[in-house]
């Protein structure tokens, strides 16, 4: 819960019991702008019954007999359970890994809540049908509300955001992983937010890093030793899945970071070493948000097109952008960037002239890049 007095013409979000009754003591005798998600209000019927109803929204909410009838026609606006949809629509807080994959230390992926979620969205003719329509954009607006929750806290701790971007094919026993593991230590031990696209390789590596800046140097060499004997999410996403519990078994309640995975993209499972997860039904979203909230900067490991196309996102956001809020982009790899795929004189060239060019930097080193930022 945000607050618990709802300020003059701003919505307040209700999102469990105790929020709600906190408004009730603190003398509230109006619901209006309340937001209600996924609150389980039958045993509050004398409360409801005696608060002003009209201008309030309950978004997933169960009521004792009678009482949701009489909050419609005392105003309040009322989004019923959707009905065949196998997430909650209306969720009001983030993902975590330990939800995702709910029963996969006794059981196979395909039977977890992410798995499940993600066959629903395969399903033949679910696009076209209205209540999966609707479900998908409430979820995704909750995500987005409980994400902005999110950023504002990390804001007001004076922790910045920096994303760090990369493909998701670089093996846990690979040089690369090892490197942007270090980079996510580095940045989350400087007081920065890692926010990553929260899929495996490079950006579960930089989830785990920042994970694991809360132990000393030599809790990160044990985890890679640990995540090397499953290299990749294939053939065996459960295996993969369950080399990382071993990892968080070791090393309880690690810093926290924040992971964007979508749906879309359903056959790259989340990394569970984000602890914040924000996933999204709609990839366009999804980037959109990850690139945008990254106010401290972009880093962006190797990658092949998806990681290209971050690039030049972030790129158009930086060249229209107002001179005091172009963000630092940086590229890791000068072969990579230069030569294997050679964004870099594209992106020098739309910089030029621009309040962005002094915030393109292409490195060789995580210690670079970090060193920029700092």
């Amino acid at each position: 819960m945000k607050s618990t007095r709802a300020p003059r013409n701003k919505a307040v979000d209700v999102e469990d019991l105790a929020g709600f009754d906190s408004l009730v003591a603190a003398g509230a005798t109006s619901m209006h702008g309340w937001h209600f998600q996924s609150v389980d209000l039958r045993q509050r019927s004398d409360e409801l019954t005696g608060l002003r109803a009209s201008g309030a929204i309950f978004m997933g909410c169960r009521f004792a007999g009678g009482i949701e009838a009489l909050l419609r026609a005392r105003g309040a606006l009322i989004f019923p359970t959707l009905p065949n949809i196998p997430f909650n629509a209306y969720r009001g807080h983030l993902y975590t890994g330990q939800e995702l994959y709910a029963g996969v230390a006794g059981g196979e992926y395909e039977a977890v809540p992410d798995a499940q979620i993600y066959q629903w969205t395969l399903q033949e003719g679910r696009g076209r049908a209205l209540n999966a329509t609707l479900a998908t954009a409430m979820h995704d607006h909750a995500i987005s509300d409980a994400l902005d929750e999110f950023l504002d806290a990390c804001a007001m701790d004076g922790m910045p955001v920096v994303g760090v971007m990369g493909g998701h094919a670089s093996g846990r026993d690979s040089a690369e992983y090892a490197q942007a593991a270090q980079l996510g230590r580095t940045l989350a031990g400087r007081g920065f937010m890692v926010a990553t696209g929260g899929g495996p390789g490079t950006m579960e590596a930089a989830n785990l890093g920042a994970y694991l800046s809360a132990y000393d140097a030599g809790a990160l060499d044990s985890a890679l030793r640990t995540l090397a004997s499953v290299p990749g999410f294939r053939p065996s996403i459960t295996a993969w899945v369950r080399a990382a519990g071993r990892v968080l078994a070791d090393f309880p309640g690690g810093a926290d970071s924040l992971g964007i995975p979508t749906w879309f993209y359903g056959h790259e499972p989340p990394n569970p070493f984000a602890t914040r997860i924000a996933k999204y039904f709609t990839n366009s979203i999804r980037e959109a948000v990850l690139l945008s909230r990254a106010g401290g900067g972009s880093i962006f490991l190797p990658g092949a097109a998806g990681t290209v196309q971050e690039i030049f996102q972030d790129a158009c956001e930086n060249y229209y952008a107002a001179a005091e809020a172009v963000a630092p982009m940086i590229l890791v790899g000068r072969r990579h960037w230069e030569e294997e795929l050679p964004v870099r004189g594209l992106l020098s060239a739309l910089a030029n002239g621009r309040a962005m060019a002094e915030q393109v930097h292409v490195v060789d080193s995580v210690e670079e890049a970090c060193g920029l930022l700092a």
